[in-house]
């Protein structure tokens, strides 16, 4: 992956992750519909973006009612020490764990901040349980339980010029 400035972005290519960040299953047709690109155009510059990087992975948001309902908890997580083999150990673990949807190093008063899914609040427990257990690096954490949702995704503004 090549290391790609936004002065490297024209306005094709905004409109482009723009578009696709709303859709990422437009074909090149329809995306030509809305982007005075033909639809060659339109699948080069997405190979290039995808080589490049700017694009990184493309995947479905699904509606939780569909899949089980699960709960979503909002987590503030503290370290003893941040030692930078403590904290990739750390950062490798939430990687690896299909519960944690998201997971920030934050500054404050939380070392990271954790976006946490779970069928039910026993398996919450029993997942934080584990992280504890196996990452004894973790000082404490609070939880927020998601009473409902307002909005979810994860789409970035992208500016024209």
């Amino acid at each position: 992956m090549l290391n790609m400035a936004t002065t490297d972005l024209d306005r094709f290519d905004r409109q482009l992750l723009a578009a696709m960040q709303s859709d990422a299953t437009a074909t090149s047709e329809k995306l030509a519909e809305t982007i005075a690109l033909s639809p060659s155009a339109i699948q080069r510059r997405l190979r290039r973006l995808r080589d490049l990087g700017a694009i990184v992975r493309e995947t479905a948001i699904l509606d939780p009612r569909f899949v089980g309902n699960p709960t979503f908890f909002v987590v503030a997580l503290q370290v003893e020490r941040e030692r930078p083999e403590l904290l990739a150990q750390l950062r490798r673990w939430l990687a690896a764990e299909d519960h944690v949807q998201q997971a920030f190093y934050v500054t404050g008063e939380a070392d990271f901040i954790l976006i946490v899914t779970a069928p039910s609040t026993e398996e919450y427990d029993a997942l934080m349980t584990r992280l504890v257990s196996e990452n004894a690096n973790v000082r404490r954490f609070t939880t927020n339980v998601a009473l409902g949702v307002v909005k979810r995704g994860l789409m970035i503004p992208i500016a024209e010029d």
